[in-house]
């Protein structure tokens, strides 16, 4: 071994030799453990503003004067005239912010008390990209509120975390094997109740700690699909009992008897079987799975096997062409009453299916009959984002794409008691020029995106679908409570312009911030 650039023959001759060598690993060992306690690392680059620094633990009782300097120091006269940070604290452990991405700091810990003259000075610095320069790209606040200003917005459009004033203080650091292009197609970045950070990228799940580091990923190995792999998409949970949930796809050939004019069918969609006189439609249906910390498949349905008996055959163009592609698209699991609700898209359809026994409890949407054409006229068109209410209701964002003048609403609904009752609807908000910076054009139909998520107090926090992509949080009396835009700088327009996402998540409280920031398990 090297002590202070001396090597040291691990081989003693005698005893001292023995007892020397010994003391020098013990004292290699705990000046390891001593700086291992220190946090940030020492010219460490941080991709976060608010950061988690510690220090070895002191004597019972100690108390600490905790500071950061702006720039990089190595002397203490220079680091005491440029401290921005001063904090007296109980604990060798806070939580501090710095002002700005793309700096460089230096910081240190000394005892209140004065007991000990100066303490060992520190160095970090904090990384930037386009996406956290504010010259680049921003939220951009409509209306603020105090209510919520320990809440804390992640937008998936920007893989950024913002607080309610719309200042970034986090950012998704590079992963490995991943360009920037391939970073844009980042879906559903969210907090998980375990105190760490899921997403979907590139049809695989992660899970990642406020580090950066992955702690879990799908095994998207196809057990489920039945092919190579379970091409994850939309939506990605961990759930309370620790488990993950994730949609997948199955890709199969539906034999379908032939329609009224088999010829302007699209030819990438079918297989003609002309002995049987049959078409073998190629269908994407959707699958739910839960997956173990292990990675082991614990449960899964699949959707076919419901939409295969169900009326899904019914529904046909005005031409009498099939039109059964469901594009599912988001779940929710309600893991005290044992449902998990499956929406599909392009059916105006969300499912109710029994845990873990898979029983089909319920249809909300349209019901295709024989001869009937095609009709979306039900409660919701082109919905996302369905969930349950702590009250029992179910609401989504209807995005509404069935009615062209129309604006996306947010609906939440009485599930039928029986048989002999329908779906109801018991609020609705219509998301209008209140909270709309983008009119409408003729023929667009903004079918991508949009979440709902119901928030402690009971007020709503919504991500506005592609073509708005309005942040805001509407309470029960439909008042708006907070809203925001995030948009980027087109140089070649001279203007800001929104920013597209898919959806939008909330973290509720600085608690549960600092319970993401605090918790430092790695894989």
């Amino acid at each position: 071994m090297e002590w202070y650039g001396r090597k040291i023959s691990m081989v003693p001759q005698s005893f001292a030799a023995r007892v020397f060598a010994m003391l020098l690993l013990f004292v290699a060992s705990f000046w390891g453990r001593l700086h291992a306690q220190v946090f940030p690392a020492e010219g460490s680059k941080l991709h976060y503003r608010l950061i988690k620094f510690s220090t070895p633990q002191g004597a019972a009782n100690s108390k600490y004067i905790f500071e950061i300097a702006s720039g990089s120091y190595g002397a203490e006269d220079s680091f005491m005239k440029n401290v921005i940070v001063s904090l007296e604290i109980n604990k060798n452990i806070t939580i501090a912010e710095v002002p700005s991405f793309g700096s460089q700091y230096t910081w240190r810990v000394v005892a209140a008390d004065k007991s000990s003259a100066g303490g060992e000075l520190h160095h970090f610095s904090t990384g930037i990209i386009p996406n956290v320069d504010t010259n680049v790209s921003r939220l951009r606040i409509l209306k603020s509120s105090g209510q919520y200003k320990d809440a804390y917005v992640f937008v998936d459009g920007t893989r950024t975390l913002y607080d309610m004033n719309g200042r970034p203080v986090w950012y998704l650091p590079a992963l490995p094997g991943f360009s920037k292009e391939k970073l844009r197609d980042l879906r559903d970045l969210k907090l998980s109740p375990k105190g760490t950070i899921t997403f979907l990228l590139d049809q695989q799940a992660y899970e990642i700690n406020y580090e950066g580091d992955i702690l879990w990923k799908g095994p998207n190995s196809g057990v489920v699909s039945g092919k190579r792999v379970e091409h994850y998409h939309h939506e990605f949970t961990r759930l309370a009992n620790g488990h993950y949930m994730v949609l997948g796809d199955e890709h199969a050939l539906w034999a379908l008897p032939p329609s009224k004019d088999s010829s302007v069918l699209h030819d990438d969609k079918v297989v003609w079987d002309k002995a049987k006189k049959t078409i073998n439609q190629k269908m994407d249906f959707g699958t739910v799975i839960e997956y173990d910390e292990k990675g082991k498949v614990v449960w899964s349905w699949k959707s076919s096997a419901y939409f295969k008996t169900a009326d899904l055959i019914n529904r046909k163009t005005l031409q009498g062409l099939y039109d059964i592609d469901p594009h599912e698209n988001s779940f929710f699991f309600d893991e005290k009453a044992k449902v998990v609700y499956v929406s599909f898209r392009n059916i105006s359809r969300v499912v109710k299916v029994r845990y873990p026994d898979r029983k089909v409890l319920g249809t909300y949407g349209n019901i295709y009959k024989p001869g009937n054409a095609l009709n979306d006229s039900g409660l919701f068109c082109y919905q996302h984002s369905c969930r349950r209410s702590k009250k029992g209701y179910l609401y989504l964002y209807d995005n509404n794409s069935c009615n062209p003048d129309a604006s996306p609403k947010i609906l939440m609904m009485k599930e039928p008691a029986s048989d002999k009752e329908k779906l109801k609807t018991v609020w609705e908000y219509e998301c209008n020029d209140e909270v709309r910076s983008e009119k409408k054009q003729a023929g667009d139909k903004y079918t991508t995106g949009g979440n709902v998520v119901e928030l402690p107090d009971s007020s709503l926090f919504v991500s506005m679908c592609s073509g708005y992509s309005e942040l805001f949080i509407v309470g029960l009396d439909k008042k708006i409570l907070w809203s925001a835009i995030p948009e980027k700088w087109d140089a070649n327009g001279n203007s800001w312009e929104a920013t597209t996402q898919y959806r939008a998540s909330i973290i509720n409280s600085r608690r549960d911030l600092e319970y993401l920031i605090g918790n430092t398990n790695k894989k």
